[in-house]
């Protein structure tokens, strides 16, 4: 039985406890949150031990794998310190607030050996990995333009709004911006070159939009949190291809072409237990992902999907992106 020590019982931890519980070989054997109600409450159903501190859970824990959903300035210090611990590390996107961070958890994977992945979701996402799958098949053809979009009502459903504040999170540029932007670079690498446009208005880089120009196409990629709390979250796609245009808008995914319009059937993971709060509509990457992750764990191979390399260029990427480095 692979045990997990998650670290961070919010509305992030509360997802992946959620699917720890549904992954077959899998316990969750230890919780720690500042608060310790939170971690009562997802311990509830399982002989998890709590602690008061994720330190004290490194240190003490009997785990083999460390999930760290803690808020992104908190990541390289704990992370830091699971990489000495465990042979497995799991660290929420983005993986560090800075680039140095992310540096330093580089030579600590070097001197330690630790695989580490990075929870770049929508890699695991099931239209995304769909639509990768469609784009390296070739079966519509060369890729002609895409667009990729993600709105978001004001985050508030962070610990001590800890989202809000750009000197903790990156604002939306680093946080919600960070998503499509991981998975363009993934699906179609690095860009010849792209520009950028951000409000001026409001919070710093609250709006994100950004033209990737590839040899022979072009990529935009927009983001945003400076919504009202209204204002239904909105993630979608669309890339046109030589022979179609595959788009994902309203929880589904179609494929138009001179013949008509045909809905891609998705089967998405039924899961038992739930959350509240956030901006998504189902647990379905999260769970895909981890998945992933404790198969390579129980199976001691390596990580090779959203490594920490991965997340470490990703974050690079952006941060230059939205003028932080």
């Amino acid at each position: 039985m692979l045990k997990i020590g998650l670290i961070g019982c919010g509305f992030m931890g509360t997802m992946h406890a959620n699917c720890y519980k549904n992954i077959a070989g899998v316990e969750l054997a230890a919780l720690a949150d500042v608060r310790p109600e939170r971690a009562g409450e997802l311990a509830k159903g399982t002989h998890a031990a709590c602690w008061g501190d994720g330190m004290e859970l490194i240190k003490n824990a009997d785990v083999d794998v460390v999930d760290i959903c803690l808020p992104t300035y908190l990541h390289a210090r704990y992370a830091l310190a699971a990489m000495e611990k465990a042979k497995y590390v799991f660290i929420e996107k983005p993986v560090a607030l800075t680039v140095a961070e992310g540096e330093a958890l580089l030579q600590k994977q070097k001197e330690t050996g630790c695989r580490v992945q990075i929870g770049q979701v929508i890699r695991f996402w099931d239209e995304y990995v769909e639509l990768r799958k469609i784009v390296e098949s070739g079966a519509y053809g060369k890729v002609v333009n895409a667009n990729f979009r993600r709105l978001s009502p004001l985050p508030t459903w962070g610990w001590q709004n800890w989202l809000l504040d750009p000197a903790l999170s990156g604002g939306a540029g680093q946080d919600l911006h960070i998503h499509d932007m991981d998975y363009v670079l993934s699906l179609f690498g690095e860009p010849q070159s792209y520009s950028t446009v951000k409000n001026v208005l409001g919070e710093k880089n609250s709006y994100v939009a950004t033209v990737l120009r590839y040899e022979d196409f072009v990529v935009s990629v927009e983001g945003t949190w400076g919504l009202p709390t209204t204002y239904p979250f909105t993630a979608t796609f669309r890339v046109v291809f030589e022979k179609a245009t595959v788009e994902y808008a309203g929880g589904k995914l179609t494929v138009y072409d001179e013949a008509g319009a045909r809905p891609v059937a998705i089967e998405k993971a039924q899961l038992e237990g739930g959350f509240e709060g956030g901006n998504i509509s189902d647990l379905g990457g999260y769970y895909n992902e981890l998945v992933y992750f404790t198969g390579r764990a129980k199976a001691g191979l390596p990580v090779e999907k959203a490594t920490l390399a991965d997340g470490v260029a990703s974050l690079a990427f952006v941060r230059k992106e939205i003028g932080n480095e």
